[in-house]
């Protein structure tokens, strides 16, 4: 299990990280969401042991990670910007990772090959964004992490190489167990392949569970007649007649109070993550704004 516990860190006399406390589960694939600017590099930068808390914990099935080689060593990370040495070559690359990592697969780094099929002499620095991150994913899926960490995993790649990346994800998860964070702003993708998600503001947790517990707690009522009483409504619209609510709860205890209302007509439909993402920061004024032009 990766957890940051009542963690602190601040920059001068910018709090980033505000009391944050996350809990990724051991062998989940848990997406990390927030508007820009919430705080989930700065997180990310602990759960690696880049960054040392001002106060809290961060830790890796109960041991700090923060100066502890033998944690890092258990958890690979590939950040959005990605970094080699300038004049690098995948190949040479190879050969430090598997210098470094004990449990560097090699017949796993061959077969990948295929997928990626890179310029192994080319330097690096000379790839496109795209196939910079693909070199990542190449040797970092090798060292055989335990724990994997994604910040913006696919920005750059095109559709096809997209879909095989989280492929290659989802495999090593189903084969070896192991556990994956993601932080994207593409909650379509991430509501493909993420059991558990938490989302952050303003260096805060504002809301952690499993996907299926989220989606099975907030619904889209769309009714005509009186609004139903005891609801509790995230959001409101009306359309003519129609009024559509986002409401917090169990879809039979909100099918209840709505057919208690006797309306001529009401509908009870799921919401996606990016819905929930967007509902959930409209109750921290982080609603969608109309902009007259």
């Amino acid at each position: 299990m990766l957890e940051m516990k009542n963690v602190v860190k601040t920059f001068g006399t910018f709090r980033a990280l505000d009391d944050l406390s996350l809990t990724v589960p051991k062998g989940a694939v848990y997406g990390l969401v927030g508007p820009n600017g919430a705080g989930k590099s700065t997180a990310i930068r602990h759960m690696t042991g880049i960054y040392r808390p001002d106060s809290g914990r961060v830790t890796l099935e109960g041991q700090p990670i923060f100066e502890n080689s033998q944690a890092k060593g258990r958890i690979g990370y590939i950040p959005d910007d990605v970094f080699y040495y300038p004049s690098a070559t995948l190949e040479e690359m190879h050969r430090f990772y598997r210098g470094i990592y004990p449990k560097f697969d090699e017949d796993l780094y061959n077969r990948m090959k295929e997928i990626f099929q890179l310029p192994e002499k080319t330097p690096i620095r000379r790839y496109s964004k795209g196939m910079q991150k693909q070199a990542a994913f190449h040797l970092t899926v090798s060292t055989r992490p335990e724990v994997l960490i994604l910040d913006e995993p696919v920005d750059g790649l095109d559709p096809v190489m997209r879909r095989q990346v989280m492929s290659v994800i989802l495999a090593d998860v189903a084969e070896h167990g192991t556990t994956v964070l993601i932080s994207s702003h593409n909650l379509r993708e991430l509501e493909d392949v993420c059991d558990h998600v938490g989302i952050m503001d303003h260096g805060k947790m504002l809301l952690e569970r499993s996907l299926a517990d989220m989606q099975g707690n907030t619904h889209k009522l769309q009714i005509v007649g009186d609004t139903p009483a005891g609801l509790e409504i995230l959001h409101e619209s009306i359309s003519g007649r129609l009024k559509t609510l986002i409401v917090r709860g169990q879809a039979w205890e909100i099918s209840t109070k709505a057919s208690a209302a006797k309306p001529a007509y009401y509908d009870l439909l799921p919401l996606s993550l990016e819905e929930i993402f967007i509902y959930e920061l409209g109750g921290v004024n982080y609603a969608v704004k109309d902009i007259l032009l």
